[in-house]
């Protein structure tokens, strides 16, 4: 799979999942309020205010610009705190890092996993993991042993190496030469023996309009050095295949990013205008992404009603209906949806909604279980911003999976087959296509990055 870091990460269940934007119906609502969506991040005014201006390096002092005056001795000992810090300490003081770490502390107090504050540097990760687009290269990599078989390994060394699964068709690295198969030896002309595979992505990529220089391998050959100029990539985050003598249409989706979600319908309509009436939709290891998105998704198989109801902390639920004209609407298609323990939050508002509204049949194992909502706040460059569960989701019959995941329709053991001698090497798709009356052999799906 393409690697996720473009501008939906990472958050990401496990690790996510900024699995979300404001709905529209809650945009609705707080039209008004001093707030503006900035792309997919909602970007706070002068957000900062309360402890960027406004303190006395006296004592504790109740005209603090930016303090409510109704809460002034709530926020007493944080101006004492403040002013004793700035005033008296021994060394020098960032003010900048005691802000971050301010805000960082009052987010960290709420003890959610999925509220967090950011840097600048880790907002504009996350918002790469999850968006579909980012500043690089172009090219799909992973780490490859040298020995033992091959599969995936940790860190890059001389057992261990970065290895080119293709590039992206139109992408800098596309027409600067890169190939399948090519091994990556260094980049700027530092070696990448010891990082990770993250590490190895993250010194690829880089602003638009700069240069690379990857220094290549190629079938057991020299080394030689391949400039590249960086540029915006659109991650590929929908894989499909055709199945069962071309009667069943698989597709893998990857992330919840706008343009994983139209790349998805294109696959649809593409499949639809060939006659397909079967289609596994695979959403195993999928962490999640914008609401926004899951809505496109699950409307290209809904036509109408609910995909899932918004419940705010008053208790107040709005309902995010299906969008009109979906590609797989016909009540003729039939859907098998792949989930697993790594299908959270924007997976499973799609896949509960596919199951309660009876379009489509889980396959699998009982997803993650994440059930609420988070909006992203942006404060200033210079202190990045942060985000902040503002709601539940439930699905269309208003369950909430929150904790206890969606149980599947047909279940699948974990690690079926895994290790047996001829067994298969995708039992969970092997199961799909028997629902489907449909017989194919399974897609590849191994690891892999856009960097």
């Amino acid at each position: 799979m393409t690697d996720p870091l473009a501008p939906s990460t990472p958050e990401i269940p496990p690790a996510e999942s900024a699995d979300t934007t404001t709905p529209p119906a809650q945009r609705a609502r707080r039209r008004g309020a001093p707030l503006a969506l900035a792309l997919v991040a909602v970007a706070v005014l002068g957000g900062a205010a309360l402890f960027l201006s406004g303190y006395s390096l006296g004592a504790r002092v109740a005209t603090t610009p930016g303090t409510p005056e109704a809460e002034a001795g709530l926020f007493a000992p944080f101006w004492d705190a403040w002013d004793s810090i700035t005033k008296s300490y021994v060394g020098p003081v960032d003010r900048e890092k005691l802000v971050q770490g301010a805000i960082d502390g009052m987010i960290g107090a709420l003890d959610d996993p999925y509220s967090a504050y950011m840097s600048p540097e880790e907002l504009r990760k996350a918002r790469e993991s999850i968006g579909g687009e980012f500043s690089g290269v172009g090219a799909e990599v992973t780490t490859r042993a040298t020995a033992g078989g091959g599969g995936t390994c940790a860190t890059i060394g001389p057992t261990c190496e970065l290895v080119v699964v293709a590039p992206i068709d139109g992408s800098p690295a596309a027409r600067a030469g890169i190939r399948s198969g090519d091994v990556i030896t260094a980049v700027d002309g530092a070696a990448v023996d010891g990082a990770t595979l993250d590490e190895a992505i993250a010194r690829v990529r880089g602003p638009k309009g700069t240069k690379v220089v990857l220094t290549i391998m190629r079938g057991g050959g020299r080394p030689f050095a391949v400039p590249i100029v960086r540029d915006t990539i659109v991650s590929r985050q929908v894989e499909t295949r055709d199945l069962a003598a071309g009667t069943v249409t698989y597709v893998r989706l990857a992330a919840f990013s706008d343009n994983a979600a139209a790349q998805l319908e294109a696959a649809l309509r593409a499949a639809r205008e060939r006659g397909v009436t079967k289609f596994v939709l695979d959403l195993r290891d999928n962490p999640g992404g914008f609401v926004t998105a899951a809505r496109s998704v699950a409307s290209q198989f809904i036509a109408s009603g609910p995909i899932f109801w918004e419940e705010a902390a008053d208790g107040t639920q709005v309902a995010t209906n299906a969008e009109p004209g979906g590609a797989a609407t016909d009540p003729a298609v039939r859907v098998v949806v792949l989930v697993n323990g790594g299908s959270a939050s924007a997976s499973e508002i799609v896949a509960g909604a596919l199951q309660d509204t009876k379009r489509g049949t889980l396959v699998g194992e009982r997803t993650f279980g994440k059930g609420t909502i988070q909006q992203w706040v942006d404060l200033t460059a210079e202190t990045g911003g942060f985000r902040l569960t503002i709601a539940k989701w439930l699905t269309p019959a208003k369950r909430w999976i929150h904790g206890t995941g969606l149980v599947p329709d047909v279940a699948v053991p974990t690690g079926a087959g895994a290790g047996e001698p001829g067994a298969s090497p995708d039992p969970y798709l092997d199961l799909a296509l028997e629902v489907l009356d449909a017989s194919a052999a399974a897609p590849d799906r191994a690891l892999a990055r856009a960097a």
